[in-house]
């Protein structure tokens, strides 16, 4: 029975087929459209390759125009020049097959109706025609990574597909694929038919602790796909993806990152997709249906025109674990005038915004530290609502440096919202600030550090948390905490605040709003020109938490009413009462 991926959008509304080998499971929370955060089951037994007893080993042995074969009593495979072909489909025996030595025209093709495994023993292989490993196999395929190995195919590569037997990357499988060992594994895309590095047709996950580079050229397609899930648990994965409209990883449902250090970069930027017949860009990482970062590392790069750092059709979690993303991509096209590009026409839009996260569903930031900057748009960007509960939240952007399509809720945690040319936060429906350290920095007038759609009927409600705003706050705000502003200060400084015995440190920006506005659970202490210890680091440089700090100038606190806007040209720090910042 294959396993698939159960994702419950509420009552009954099933996305992909679901029996009761459920593996990676989403199920149902008590939003409608928001599966829970929590409810991943990996079947251990099942892809732990050590609970698997295999009938027989079998040995194949590459060696230049040709190959050897040892162990294969039932005479399952066959080898033609340094083409081998494995079909083990009229035996129920479990087969560990070691793969060894090199061919740069060589191949390994399987079938099987049974569990697998294929252990990489220092094999280097490259298929000038196509894929070095294709596996057509449905059960499970374990991958043992020892020794130092190598997948590649040619840039003269020709994928031949039929209604029978898909082909779509240097080492495809339909089956799941699940990597463990200690060694590395190198795969190299240069077709120019659009085809991956490594794609299973079910899922993809990565265990123990193999070192596995993806590189996909100009014309090849993505890095590492599984679609129905690609789950990394252990080990380094690199992913480098150069084509336009590609993804460094992805999967048509969940990317979940449980440990391991992996690290995304992607050149490509957008092009026409004539299949689906519309615009598309690269990203780093794509997951369509959810996203989680529970632990681990994740570096993603993208200097594509239009590319996304960490993108995705649905929600997104981050619990855990350490992300960083930086985005220097120009946008592709306009948006006014109703798009970019030669099929565009005044009723479409086919730009596309080179944002560092963006999500068309809810985010949640739950515990993970994340350092996210774009340089042409918006670092952080829900299609739904956000919300943080807990960790690190860094962003910086030209654009709002945080925007919600809905509401945004922060409870806990630290946020830096830091924006050169719009506002700091922004939300399009109401934006509650209730608990946690934020610190938010707007540019001049009239947009502000804090912004939510007072133009729709909405607004920022403030009853909790410590904050900072450089640029003041959205105007008709409902402060049920005390917020006071500063009669001056100056840019580019070291500040400190001190709420209920607690400090915190944060640095100025040297341009932007011209308001300086603090709030906390009792009236703040603030202090200019310190140097700071002994705490943690975060935001990027922009401040530190819970520290201490050298005894600096006080800074005279006023008390601050209404909500109103703090902005005004640069340079001026007196209250101005500008209205709030564009959406």
């Amino acid at each position: 029975m294959k396993k698939a991926i159960c994702l419950l959008l509420g009552a009954g509304m099933v996305l992909a087929g679901c029996t009761k080998e459920d593996i990676f499971s989403a199920n149902s929370s008590t939003s409608s459209s928001t599966p829970s955060a929590d409810t991943d089951s990996y079947e251990e037994e099942e892809d732990d390759i050590s609970k698997t007893n295999f009938d027989r080993t079998i040995s194949i042995v590459w060696s230049g125009s040709g190959a050897s074969v040892s162990g294969d009593a039932n005479s399952v495979v066959t080898v033609s020049g340094a083409d081998v072909t494995v079909d083990n489909t009229k035996t129920t025996e479990k087969v560990k097959y070691e793969l060894s030595g090199s061919s740069t025209a060589g191949s390994l093709k399987l079938y099987s109706n049974n569990k697998q495994a294929l252990v990489l023993n220092g094999l280097a292989l490259t298929n000038p025609g196509g894929a070095a490993i294709n596996n057509q196999g449905k059960k499970r395929c374990f991958v043992v990574v020892n020794g130092t190995n190598s997948l590649a195919d040619g840039s003269s590569a020709t994928y031949t597909t039929s209604a029978e037997e898909d082909l779509k990357a240097v080492f495809f499988s339909e089956g799941q694929l699940i990597f463990s060992g200690e060694g590395s594994l190198t795969v190299t895309a240069s077709n120019t038919e659009g085809k991956s590095g490594i794609t299973s047709d079910d899922y993809v996950r990565v265990t123990g602790s193999p070192s596995i580079k993806i590189t996909a050229g100009s014309s090849a397609g993505h890095g590492l796909r599984g679609k129905d899930a690609v789950a990394i648990e252990g080990g380094t994965v690199e992913v480098n993806v150069s084509a336009d409209m590609k993804k460094g990883i992805a999967s048509d449902s969940l990317v979940v990152l449980n440990g391991g250090v992996t690290t995304v970069k992607v050149s490509g930027g957008t092009a026409y997709d004539s299949e689906d017949a519309e615009y598309k860009a690269s990203a780093g990482v794509k997951a369509d249906q959810v996203f989680k970062m529970n632990d681990g590392t994740l570096t993603v790069t993208s200097s594509g025109q239009g590319g996304k750092g960490i993108t995705g059709d649905a929600v997104a979690y981050f619990n855990g674990g350490t992300v960083n993303v930086t985005v220097t991509g120009s946008n592709y096209g306009s948006s006014s005038g109703g798009g970019f590009g030669p099929r565009a026409t005044a009723s479409t839009d086919n730009s596309k915004s080179a944002k560092a996260i963006k999500f068309d569903g809810d985010i949640h930031f739950n515990g993970s530290t994340v350092n996210a900057s774009a340089s042409n748009h918006e670092a952080i960007e829900s299609k739904g609502a956000m919300d943080i509960t807990g960790g690190i939240v860094y962003a910086k952007s030209s654009d709002d440096a945080i925007n919600s399509a809905k509401d945004l809720t922060i409870s806990g945690g630290s946020v830096c919202a830091y924006s050169t040319g719009n506002d700091g936060m922004d939300a399009n429906g109401n934006l509650y600030i209730k608990g946690g350290l934020v610190y938010a920095i707007g540019a001049s007038s009239p947009e502000v550090g804090i912004d939510a759609n007072s133009e729709g009927g909405y607004k920022l409600y403030l009853t909790g948390g410590t904050l900072v705003a450089i640029g003041g706050l959205e105007n008709g705000s409902s402060l049920s905490q005390s917020c006071y502003s500063a009669s001056s200060w100056t840019r580019d400084t070291w500040y400190s605040i001190t709420v209920g015995g607690t400090t915190h440190a944060f640095k100025t920006p040297s341009s932007g709003g011209s308001g300086l506005v603090v709030s906390g659970s009792s009236k703040p202490s603030v202090q200019s020109g310190v140097t700071s210890s002994g705490g943690t680091s975060a935001w990027n440089g922009m401040g530190v938490l819970n520290c201490s700090v050298s005894s600096g100038e006080a800074v005279s606190l006023g008390d601050y009413s209404g909500g109103g806007g703090m902005g005004g040209p640069g340079g001026g720090n007196q209250p101005g009462g500008g209205p709030g910042g564009r959406h």
